[in-house]
């Protein structure tokens, strides 16, 4: 920066500060410092009296990163000026415009000025496409290029893998391996590795971290950090922690990754010993680090543990909990049943709860059957969020739990009544490199009903050797037969029946819900483990269960 004020003196002293050569090597020296030279370099710029398509140019691409929202302005004066746009304009603006998720008519205009060719623009529309959620759009951009670079694969991978195109994701990175003259880079595989972690996918996981080895990609601090997230969405917590012991550099994400991956796996005390061992090493938590911590401890019941740390974050670091800090230390106290500490302590939090603290309060409520606490949390919500299906729900299984029928039906009927609808529970799991997706109660897959009448004998087998449904939380108050019948047919109860008939050798059945695991999928889980010597991994919206030898990882605490 000193030297840019340096180079800016000069200038003036020396009467070039409106040379146009001159302003060129300023900017362009105001562009290397950004984004700490911005302000000033939008200042000088200001007094620029006739900039040109380079002056535009070099300040939109300064601010293309940091001050997206300056990159977008220059570009409107840039406009109105009457200042051609060039191809090196638009990768910036359109690089702005991502960021910003505007930009609609940016293609239009950029085939009106005949740009529309260049590979540099086409690749920032790939990436602008993919910021919409249009995957078709970035498509047909990437398929009409007649000539294609790293970026433009890279781009087109991206895109798949952020709106949940997996498997897309890793066949174009296959499609790629087969035109000679590209290597993926870092980038690239950051990609790869983040279309892997969304599917959960173990042994594509495995298999792309050979890649990487084989190839003699350098285990930068983000690659090996992506790792290690992976490995841990992908369910193998084991693995995470053999790339972090790996990796010769370690920054706070680093840490924070392995410790949110033990976290979720339920593994709080080795999560709460990497916390210690990375403070040990000198570095400073961050809010994000902090949150995993507590999560660890609200899984784990370390309640004293968990206070310690929160009290920590202010005391020892000199920094303000967030509201998520203040949400982990209600889910703490919830899960141990400590529920009116937990509402004592809302109530005297500095900052206003938000509608996820009443809904966690409501959710530990209802595991420990308190329904007057419930009342009350719902309320709250109410007041914040009246139209969560989530709520509704939560409520009428407290209702069902302690056998009042009647108020259970009103839930539902309010639910009707304000056109709240349910979210469907859905499962999937990865056969090749397809995805088989289950969806409860429903005949969805085109196995259906071989899936069903399967599981139905599972289950009869399993009955005999102590298994129950646990039917407090079915819909409504009608006989026991049919509420078994409606948590026969869960979502993830169908598909660990598909993998069972499918997978006859699979000793490892990997699945991911959208929602949290009821308690009698729980069980079902546990009971099929042990009668089919099978380890079963369920990954729901808060966790991972490893079902093993007729028990779950969480030890029945979640």
């Amino acid at each position: 920066m000193n030297n840019v004020y340096k180079l800016h003196v000069r200038l003036i002293k020396t009467g070039l500060q409106n040379d146009p050569v001159s302003l060129r090597r300023l900017l362009l020296s105001f562009a290397a410092a950004a984004p700490a030279s911005l302000p000033h370099a939008r200042s000088v710029f200001a007094r620029v009296p006739f900039p040109d398509t380079f002056a535009y140019n070099t300040l939109i691409r300064a601010h293309a990163h940091s001050s997206p929202s300056h990159s977008v302005s220059l570009f409107s004066a840039m406009r109105r000026d009457g200042v051609s746009p060039d191809n090196f304009t638009f990768p910036f603006v359109l690089k702005a415009c991502a960021r910003l998720h505007i930009g609609h008519d940016a293609h239009a205009l950029i085939i009106k000025l005949g740009l529309g060719s260049d590979i540099y623009v086409q690749n920032g529309l790939i990436s602008l496409y993919g910021s919409f959620g249009s995957v078709a759009g970035a498509f047909d951009v990437f398929d009409e290029m007649p000539e294609r670079d790293l970026v433009s694969w890279s781009s087109m991978i991206s895109c798949f893998a952020n709106n949940n195109f997996g498997y897309e994701a890793l066949g174009l990175f296959q499609d790629m391996q087969l035109v000679g003259n590209l290597k993926p880079d870092e980038v690239t595989m950051l990609s790869v590795i983040s279309a892997v972690s969304s599917l959960g996918a173990l042994e594509l996981g495995k298999w792309v971290d050979a890649y990487i080895s084989r190839t003699g990609l350098k285990r930068t601090v983000s690659l090996g950090t992506a790792l290690i997230d992976m490995y841990s969405r992908c369910g193998s917590v084991d693995d995470s922690i053999k790339i972090f012991n790996a990796i010769p550099v370690k920054n706070v994400l680093t840490w924070t990754v392995l410790i949110n991956g033990l976290a979720v796996h339920g593994r709080s005390e080795e999560a709460l010993k990497v916390f210690h061992d990375m403070k040990n090493a000198g570095l400073k938590p961050d809010h994000i680090t902090f949150n995993g911590v507590l999560v660890a401890c609200s899984h784990g019941g370390l309640v004293d543990d968990g206070w310690r740390v929160f009290e920590s974050i202010k005391s020892d670091y000199g920094m303000e909990p967030t509201v998520e800090h203040y949400g982990c230390i209600v889910d703490l106290l919830g899960r141990a049943g400590l529920l009116n500490k937990a509402f004592e302590f809302v109530d005297t939090m500095p900052i206003k709860p938000n509608a996820v603290i009443w809904r966690t309060l409501l959710g530990a409520c209802v595991k420990h059957n308190d329904l007057k606490l419930s009342e009350k949390a719902k309320v709250k919500i109410h007041e914040l969020d009246p139209n969560h299906d989530g709520d509704y729900v939560l409520l009428s299984n407290v209702y069902g739990q302690v056998g009042k029928w009647d108020e259970k039906a009103n839930v539902r009927n309010s639910m009707r009544e304000k056109k709240v609808g349910k979210k469907p529970g859905y499962s999937f799991l990865n056969e090749g490199d397809m995805l088989q997706e289950f969806v409860s109660g429903d005949d969805f897959h085109p196995k259906s009903n071989e899936i069903k009448r399967f599981l139905v004998s599972i289950i009869d087998d399993l009955r005999l050797d102590g298994y129950t449904f646990f039917t407090c939380n079915a819909l409504h108050d009608v006989e026991d037969e049919e509420k078994e019948q409606s948590l026969s047919f869960h979502s993830e109860k169908l598909a660990v029946a598909f993998a069972l008939l499918r997978f006859k050798d699979r000793k490892t059945i990997r699945v991911i819900k959208n929602l949290r695991i009821c308690y009698d999928c729980h069980c079902f889980m546990k009971h099929v483990s042990n009668k089919f010597d099978r380890e079963i991994v369920v990954r729901d919206r808060n966790r991972f269960h490893h079902f093993s030898k007729g028990s779950c990882s969480c030890k029945d605490y979640w």
